[in-house]
């Protein structure tokens, strides 16, 4: 039964989207219904198959019983496994926070919008299992066409937001594409395993190293890295609430941990260490992208446009830890660390912003004076979070600030370290921002912020909010306790081996 759980999870929400595509507009209860008991299949597979992957090794399942080359493959590994438990928990969790503010923001879309989230998660989680490069790009598509139309149905700037978002988008699938294009005719296969055993032999190929150029700008672009990031800011700030949560957790890490897998599992460590050592310049260019988004986000009023820009930054740290990790004892660790930390810290902080939208419609930082009065609990969540961002301890930021620089030290990179510093005091800047504002100044002038009414969010958006938050400090306990080691050694045993398998 294992052995099928790879299909099953991808299976399930395709079919239940497909089904609210035709029933859900008899009922506005009914879409959410369904999407929750699809995703409640999703969240228990993946943990069922995290176990199993920990107990037992890697799962393999042939679609349609073909064997590789010649049918599709979905492998689970150490590291995909713990992408499914990760991705398939924020979609659950985002989509328990959607409910109230999908009625509110979209009432007569919303069984679409069900419809298009499970699409979404469809192809997130695709993405993650399959060993085919083909079939990933499929995925991919699936999923950015999603998200290309969850954005364009936001506010009356969305449109345009989704547009760009659908342009630039496009551009970055194209150039994976290429790339794909080019392994396939240099090696005839297009599954990752065959590729990894074929492309040693012709690694000087500029064939093979034009493949991997183009499949990193593709990437480049779907993760927003500086500076390929032009339509990301205004797809977070405009997007309806839920879909700004989920795009900037869940869509951001599986297209980041696709640009792993594919650098480590394809093209493998001997390639980016000899053949064509560009890991260097992905590190410089992953520094310049956490100052840039950094002080771009402290200039920015709206909070969730400053949010996003915090984003850019952070996507910095990431690509940081890949560019160490193959100069390294900790390997993936501190950029595998940053991908859990910052999805769970940054759902918290976007649940909170979007909070204050949905109760009271605000959106600039300077017209939060006395909201920690007003909406005291959300308030909080944001506060737990950005101290968690920025690097608390014991924190979940802290422990990735920390590892990151353990292994910057390591590779002699004592730049990048300072780099991290000056990020850090930049967090600190915009982060105070908010909290000044929220706690310190008044509502009105004269007038008391403990005049202010208190007027919170429901439940169902106020327990996930408060979830991450407390995860947030948790995780990072986590970390720092040894509770990930198991699954950190056999990742990065894959690693000094290669290749991860």
């Amino acid at each position: 039964m294992n052995q099928d759980l790879p299909v099953i999870i991808v299976v399930v929400p395709l079919i239940v989207s497909f089904v609210i595509s035709f029933t859900g507009w008899w009922t506005r209860r009914l879409p959410f219904i369904l999407s929750m008991a699809a995703l409640s299949v999703c969240l228990v597979c993946s943990v069922l198959i995290f176990a199993t992957i920990l107990d037992q090794g890697t799962i393999q399942y042939h679609i349609g019983g073909w064997p590789p080359p010649w049918g599709i493959e979905y492998k689970i590994d150490s590291l995909n496994a713990f992408m499914l438990v990760l991705i398939s928990f924020l979609s659950f969790v985002t989509a328990i926070y959607a409910k109230k503010t999908i009625e509110k923001e979209l009432p007569d879309k919303i069984f679409l919008f069900w419809c298009l989230y499970l699409l979404l998660i469809t192809g997130l989680l695709g993405i993650i299992v399959t060993g085919d490069l083909f079939n990933l790009f499929v995925l991919l598509e699936v999923a950015s066409l999603s998200c290309y139309s969850l954005v364009a149905v936001g506010d009356k700037r969305a449109t345009v937001a989704g547009f760009r978002y659908l342009i630039i988008g496009t551009i970055g699938a194209c150039f994976y594409l290429l790339g794909v294009g080019y392994l396939y005719i240099a090696t005839g296969t297009l599954n990752m395993g065959d590729l990894a055993q074929l492309l040693p032999a012709i690694y000087g190929s500029r064939t093979v190293i034009t493949a991997f150029v183009f499949i990193f700008i593709g990437f480049a672009i779907k993760i927003a890295i500086f500076p390929l990031h032009a339509w990301q800011p205004d797809a977070y700030t405009h997007a309806p609430s839920a879909v700004s949560v989920i795009i900037s957790t869940a869509v951001a890490k599986t297209f980041t941990y696709a640009l792993i897998r594919i650098i480590f599992s394809v093209f493998t460590v001997n390639f980016i260490k000899t053949i064509f050592p560009v890991m260097d310049v992905i590190c410089w260019l992953a520094a310049i992208a956490i100052i840039v988004g950094s002080v771009y986000a402290i200039v920015q009023d709206n909070l969730k446009r400053m949010l996003a820009y915090s984003s850019i930054s952070n996507v910095g740290y990431i690509v940081l830890g890949i560019g160490l990790a193959a100069s390294t004892s900790l390997g993936l660790t501190p950029a595998v660390m940053h991908i859990l930390n910052h999805a769970i810290i940054k759902g918290a902080l976007f649940m909170a912003a979007c909070g204050f939208i949905y109760k009271h419609n605000l959106r600039n930082i300077k017209d939060f004076s006395g909201l920690s009065r007003k909406m005291p609990y959300t308030a909080l969540v944001l506060i737990i979070a950005s101290l968690a961002m920025i690097g608390l301890p014991p924190g979940a930021g802290f422990v990735s600030k920390w590892y990151l620089i353990l292994a910057a030290i390591e590779a002699g990179q004592y730049p990048f370290v300072v780099v991290i510093f000056i990020s850090t005091l930049l967090m600190l800047v915009y982060f105070w921002r908010i909290i000044e504002t929220m706690y310190i100044k008044h509502e009105n002038e004269g007038e008391p912020i403990k005049s202010a009414k208190v007027q919170e969010l429901p439940m169902s958006m106020m327990i996930p909010g408060v979830c991450l938050a407390a995860l947030s400090f948790i995780i990072g306990i986590m970390w720092i306790s040894g509770f990930f080691n198991s699954f950190l050694k056999t990742l990065n045993q894959s690693l000094k081996l290669g290749v991860i398998q």
